[in-house]
């Protein structure tokens, strides 16, 4: 018989899922192959499987591997013995709680002692009694059974609770997905500002709270426009909105500027114990209003929105009627929402600034048109007058006068149109150095002077006796004084007063420009530096001008260093602009001076390069009666050889010639003897001091800026020193 058992014999296993599942492994271990067969042959009407192995080593790799109910285990065995055997099946964990049945012929004290401080729970003696046998394994397989099902029944509960998990989770994004995806609907519904503001605050009522507060900020980051939208205690569909210009609340304000201030979101509970009631501010009207919440406000919620770095406002949730909590899946909800108001909300800032700046600009042709034709119509009766045969001395001198200050009003205008090109391009160049101030203020004045003294102001001007002097550009600082000396003049009633203080303040110089005019409303704070903006906008205003001269200063200002702040009480009130420029030592340089010219020659020979026929022409007109000898060229290869044949004294070179440019020109003439040594001037419509330079490196000897004056022309022929005449050429 021993040699028809195998090593380790299973019985087959059932083929029902159902049955296996009820069915027990009995592991029985002994080295006598007929003990084994005995064994097998008792168990197996528990109808459980049995299986056998014939040593400790088989058992310990059988168990490895498999789950076991109870363990009948021979005490004597070769090799290792059933107490070692049971030692290793205590060490491991899967093995540890095992049931062992000891089998031994006899029973020692000893090994008893050590059986069951191995785990043993009997000691069987062979011969076995089969009933008893049976029975006592039949109560660990049925403890192993039950023990299976508990664990079944356990891992059944945990795959349905991970099920149901899974299926909140899910719902819960559905439902959040929805959410977010009505958000987006409510959102770009509207580039109004104001409109999606109020529907985004009811919309997001009663969802994340029972109350919403929507602000938006305002000028330098006051609470501006703001929603509030709250639940009644009448249900979900009971809901009230409010387009609010602020809130009395300590705690609601706080919360918001801590928001605001961190650009984290920022909880508060225990806000209002009791039915709460908001006290707001609405817009235009005289004395506040109560909101009745009709509930206790328990909690808040505030998140600043923000979009592109720029902290827009905050969106403020409060909770009470409800009795919920922002627990942290709300408040990421809640998120997300700011997260996405913020950048549709800053769209719509955006469209309103397009409209505002398009419809600014639309104004400001208008203006430009208006301010154009003002000149332009006094030049054209000038001129009718000038046709007319019968005129006398004194008609022609009141048409050159006309002539005279309306085409000065236009050389304005292009000059202001110039100054705010270069500065927006950033072409600007400043001379930074010392400028006295009483030198300076002096200028300034004399500037403004036409227009104040032709609407009949009281000018006073205040200079400290002492020296003082600001670290800036000379001509810029004249230029922002006499922008707002003129601004002054501009918008003040005729005989109005206008002051001019100066004072020191530390490191700063304190300009101070006050006047008794119409005033600036306190919303135009802000915008009046903006281009093309003016307090009064109607095209019938008296004033004139195109809305850019602040813009100007207050560029300039900036560029220097300094800073620059408007006052006023409101209409009619007068205004105060502030200018503080950073200080300097007395030290302080000249103005700025003409260069110096070259040589002086009476009737000197002058050749006149303009592709502009009429310009070059009324020039050439107006030398030739101041007694010059004047020829024309309209391009550069013209040019070139009108003076290889005139050898001009002096050239007045246009730098935008076509083809070949005034530089290239310059270049030549520098090269050709006739000329190597002429009075060389640049003659454009650009005067910065890039442009001084680039005409300086090209050879020019100065550089004029149209339209020249002849005053200028004069000065520059009369008052040349003769030093190195060129040979006279053929004509």
């Amino acid at each position: 018989m021993a040699n028809s058992l195998p090593d380790r014999t299973e019985q087959p296993l059932p083929q029902s899922g159902q049955e296996d599942a009820e069915r027990a492994k009995i592991l029985v271990v002994d080295d006598r192959p007929e003990n084994l067969l005995v064994s097998r042959t008792m168990l197996d009407e528990l109808g459980h499987q049995v299986i056998t192995v014939r040593s400790g080593d088989e058992a310990l790799k059988y168990l490895l591997e498999n789950d076991v109910a109870v363990i009948l285990l021979d005490v004597n065995m070769p090799g290792m013995d059933g107490l070692e055997t049971a030692t290793y099946i205590r060490m491991r964990q899967k093995s540890a709680h095992t049931p062992i049945i000891f089998l031994t012929a006899y029973v020692e004290e000893m090994h008893t002692a050590k059986g069951y401080s191995l785990g043993a729970v009997d000691y069987i003696l062979t011969p076995v009694t089969p009933d008893i046998l049976r029975t006592k394994v039949k109560v660990f397989v049925q403890l192993h059974l039950m023990t299976r099902q508990a664990e079944r029944q356990a891992e059944q509960r945990i795959a349905l609770a991970r099920e149901q998990a899974a299926r909140a989770a899910a719902e819960e994004s559905i439902r959040r997905s929805t959410f977010l995806a009505d958000a987006g609907g409510v959102l770009s519904g509207s580039l109004d500002v104001t409109a999606t503001v109020s529907a985004l605050a009811q919309f997001v009522v009663p969802v994340l709270g029972d109350l919403c507060v929507l602000m938006l900020t305002g000028e330098q980051g006051n609470p501006g426009l703001m929603a509030v939208a709250w639940r009644s205690s009448g249900g979900d569909a009971d809901r009230h909105s409010e387009l609010v210009a602020g809130l009395h609340n300590s705690e609601i304000n706080a919360a918001m500027r801590q928001a605001m201030a961190s650009g984290r979101t920022v909880v508060v509970t225990d806000v209002m114990p009791g039915p709460a009631t908001l006290v707001a501010t609405s817009a235009g009207a005289p004395a506040p209003k109560n909101l009745e919440l009709g509930f206790e406000l328990a909690s808040l919620a505030v998140l600043p929105l923000v979009a592109r770095g720029r902290k827009l406002g905050v969106l403020m949730l409060g909770t009470g009627l409800s009795g919920r909590r922002f627990a942290p899946d709300a408040l990421a909800l809640a998120g997300d929402l700011a997260t996405r108001a913020a950048v549709s909300l800053d769209n719509c800032l955006l469209y309103a600034k397009i409209q505002e700046d398009d419809r600014r600009k639309n104004e400001f042709l208008a203006m430009l048109a208006h301010e154009l034709r003002n000149p332009l119509a006094p030049i054209r009766n000038a001129v009718h007058l000038l046709c007319m045969p019968d005129r006398g001395q004194a008609k022609l001198d009141w048409a050159v006068d006309v002539l005279e200050r309306q085409t000065q009003q236009l050389v304005r205008l292009v000059d202001d149109l110039l100054d705010v090109a270069r500065i927006t391009q950033g072409r600007i160049l400043l001379k930074l150095a010392p400028v006295d101030v009483a030198k300076v203020v002096g200028v300034a004045v004399e500037m403004s002077r036409p227009l104040i003294k032709a609407r009949e102001h009281e000018l006073t001007v205040t200079v400290p006796s002492a020296p003082l002097a600001v670290h800036g550009d000379y001509a810029r600082v004249a230029q922002i004084l006499a922008n707002l000396l003129n601004n002054a003049a501009k918008f003040t009633e005729p005989k109005g007063r206008i002051v001019l203080g100066v004072e020191e303040d530390g490191a700063e110089v304190v300009f101070r420009v006050r006047d008794s005019g119409i005033g600036i409303p306190g919303n135009m704070f802000g915008p009046i530096f903006e281009l093309f903006t003016q307090a009064d906008r109607s095209l019938d205003r008296t004033q004139g001008g195109l809305g850019i001269g602040l813009t100007i200063v207050r560029r300039l200002v900036d560029m220097q260093g300094g800073s620059i702040h408007v006052y006023s009480g409101g209409a009619q009130q007068g205004s105060e602009f502030v200018v503080r420029l950073p200080r300097a030592a007395v030290s302080c340089a000249e103005p700025p001076q003409a260069d110096a010219p070259r040589r002086k020659e009476a009737g000197q020979r002058v050749l006149i390069v303009d592709d502009y026929a009429d310009s070059a022409d009324s020039m050439a007109a107006l030398l030739r009666f101041d007694g010059q000898d004047v020829r024309i060229a309209h391009d550069g290869p013209a040019a070139l050889e009108a003076a290889r044949r005139f050898a001009p004294s002096v050239v007045f070179l246009d730098i935008g010639l076509p083809g070949m440019s005034g530089f290239q020109v310059a270049r030549a003439l520098r090269t050709m003897p006739e000329t190597k040594d002429c009075l060389l001037i640049a003659v454009s419509g650009y005067g910065q001091a890039e442009d001084h330079r680039n005409s300086q490196e090209a050879g020019f000897d100065r550089h004029l800026v149209k339209p020249v004056d002849l005053p200028v022309l004069q000065e520059i022929l009369g008052s040349t020193t003769a030093q190195s005449a060129p040979a006279p050429g053929g004509g």
